[in-house]
């Protein structure tokens, strides 16, 4: 069932991109990816460093022009309308900057005032998100002076506090401690169990399969694998183990190495 409680039909893909294309001078970083994204579940995104995943996902979220190729996002192109679709997702990019000289509280407030909330919404829904998320003893403290953890907590709350059809995620676990890691996942599985669609990525697999329905598998600009994850494991008996084989990665060991662990001299 959607967010709107329709139950007619299938559902519309949450994202779909056709042909996108990124160079960086020689670099080729995207290499003509077309990927059907299905609405509300857990997406994976995966790949090793150097990838191409956050440049796939700056230029989905309208934050990076591609060279080719078009997004969609809930049946609306992202470079024909911009506004519209930033209105309907939230994104919280990898090395978020922030106005670090605002309380976690203001900038909540801030943020939720640019996104046309009214104050008494912004109120409302800032003390819940600052409460869920462990914040709420923190709000009046400077955003410069918080940890790792709780800058991806208070970034995530402004992501949240449109409540966005679609929430782009790169990288959210990176950093942040166990408790604050508990946290934001319980948040996020709150919110895809009311329809909506959270797409993160990351190059932990075994984070990726406790937590995702369905992946696309990155690597070298293009996409590997994608479906359920079972398809993308198919038979092997991790998500790990079948990545590797995609990504051709050699994981036999060889003598290269073989002054290492040689003891003290």
């Amino acid at each position: 069932m959607g967010r709107d409680g329709n139950t007619e039909g299938p559902a519309a893909p949450a994202v779909r991109i056709e042909g996108l294309w990124k160079r960086f001078g020689e670099q080729v970083a995207v290499a003509g990816i077309d990927l059907e994204i299905p609405a509300g579940q857990f997406i994976g995104l995966v790949g090793p460093n150097g990838a191409g995943k956050t440049t796939t996902l700056s230029m989905v979220t309208g934050l990076l022009r591609p060279d080719s190729g078009r997004v969609e996002i809930g049946g609306t192109d992202v470079w024909q309308d911009p506004a519209a679709v930033k209105a309907r997702i939230g994104v919280l990019p990898e090395g978020l900057r922030m106005f670090e000289r605002l309380s976690g509280r203001e900038l909540l407030t801030y943020m939720g005032r640019l996104r046309g909330l009214s104050g008494d919404d912004v109120d409302r829904r800032a003390t819940q998100l600052l409460d869920v998320l462990d914040l709420a003893t923190s709000q009046h403290k400077l955003v410069i002076d918080y940890s790792t953890g709780m800058r991806k907590k208070i970034g995530l709350a402004a992501a949240l506090l449109h409540n966005p059809e679609v929430l782009f995620l790169d990288e959210p676990f990176e950093g942040v401690d166990p408790v604050s890691a508990q946290t934001i996942r319980t948040v996020l599985e709150r919110y895809t169990a009311s329809g909506a669609t959270v797409v993160f990525s990351s190059h932990v697999m075994e984070l990726v399969e406790s937590l995702c329905s369905w992946v696309a598998v990155l690597a070298g600009g293009r996409i590997r694998a994608h479906g359920t994850l079972a398809e993308v494991r198919g038979d092997a008996p991790t998500l790990q183990e079948a990545f590797l084989e995609l990504v051709g990665v050699r994981t036999t060991a060889d003598d290269s190495l073989d002054w290492l662990g040689g003891g003290v001299r």
